[in-house]
């Protein structure tokens, strides 16, 4: 497989970051990832999947939200409050799972940077303009570069340590329903560059995998500032495919053949098709909550034959990375 594969954008990338990226371009089309979120401190959908297979995925999916420098403790409602307050922690279970050497992808529901009320990564509870934002300067740009100066702050410790991160910003851009998303296509583009090129050029965070998660092409910041790309899906209920249609219209948003994950899932994928139909979808990882507590999306019978499959890379089968 060509080696422009896994060669990361960044060319300072440490190389905990050139071993993840190779692994997943060695296994794309013969394996997948096993991967599942979590947002609390209890982590019940670790315990969950130990309890009904027997083995751990090969990644955990950690929350920052509760992270974001710019939450509005006084015009908020008690769903929101607990959300952020069941978050907090996550970096100490993400550094528990480091020493463990699992692999790590960060999401962040980004609180807007400056006003807004509630959940404000939504648009609807922000007036943040993010086409606003991008322009140097403005007083959306400079909440912009303080939030991410901020979290830049909470990963160095993983930098320092050499602990690669596959890094997702700015999450399903191609939505209006984040506000990052809003405002088209244009300011979410600009959004990731400006954040790759602070986090790697300022901050020299050189264990960050870049992440794009969307499938629509006029998003698409460019092949220079992405290592691997992504999309969210949430099939029918008990409805387990290869999301082969899905595949397809990812890789075409870009020329150049990157390493493809699914970054959130509801319904499991079905692994064994995943194999046997030539789907090269590197890693998956289930949402959180219902989609893994319950057998509303999926049955544990369902969970525990795709933890089994021969094609299933659990915590277990994973080679130390890093």
């Amino acid at each position: 497989m060509s080696s422009k594969l896994y060669t990361p954008a960044n060319p300072e990338s440490q190389e905990c970051v050139r071993n993840v990226l190779k692994y997943l371009s060695d296994i794309s089309g013969e394996k997948i990832i096993t991967g599942q979120h979590t947002q609390t401190m209890a982590q019940e959908e670790l315990e969950k999947i130990k309890s009904v297979t027997g083995k751990e995925p090969a990644l955990l999916g950690f929350e920052l939200l509760g992270y974001s420098p710019n939450i509005n403790y006084f015009d908020t409602d008690d769903e929101c409050i607990k959300e952020v307050v069941e978050n907090y922690g996550a970096l100490k279970r993400a550094w528990e799972w480091a020493e463990r050497k699992g692999l790590i992808t960060f999401t962040w529901h980004w609180f807007s940077p400056l006003g807004g009320r509630s959940k404000s990564f939504f648009s609807v509870n922000t007036d943040f303009d993010a086409s606003a934002a991008v322009i140097e300067g403005t007083p959306e740009n400079r909440a912009l570069i303080s939030d991410m100066d901020y979290m830049a702050g909470l990963l160095r410790p993983f930098c320092d340590r050499g602990v690669p991160i596959l890094w997702r910003p700015f999450h399903e851009g191609e939505g209006r329903w984040f506000w990052w998303g809003a405002k088209g296509p244009e300011p979410v583009k600009k959004l990731f560059r400006i954040m790759y090129e602070r986090f790697t050029k300022v901050h020299h965070l050189n264990n960050l995998i870049w992440v794009w998660n969307s499938a629509k092409p006029d998003c698409y910041p460019g092949d220079d500032a992405v290592d691997v790309i992504s999309c969210d899906m949430y099939p029918p209920q008990h409805v387990h495919t290869d999301c082969a249609e899905r595949y397809n219209a990812l890789i075409k948003i870009t020329d150049q053949p990157k390493i493809a994950l699914i970054g959130e899932i509801g319904s499991l994928p079905d692994v064994d098709e995943i194999h046997n139909n030539g789907i090269s979808w590197a890693s998956f990882m289930t949402w959180s909550k219902v989609f893994c507590l319950t057998e509303e999306f999926t049955s544990y019978d369902r969970l525990k034959k795709v933890y089994d499959s021969p094609f299933s890379v659990t915590k277990e089968d994973l080679p130390e990375l890093y």
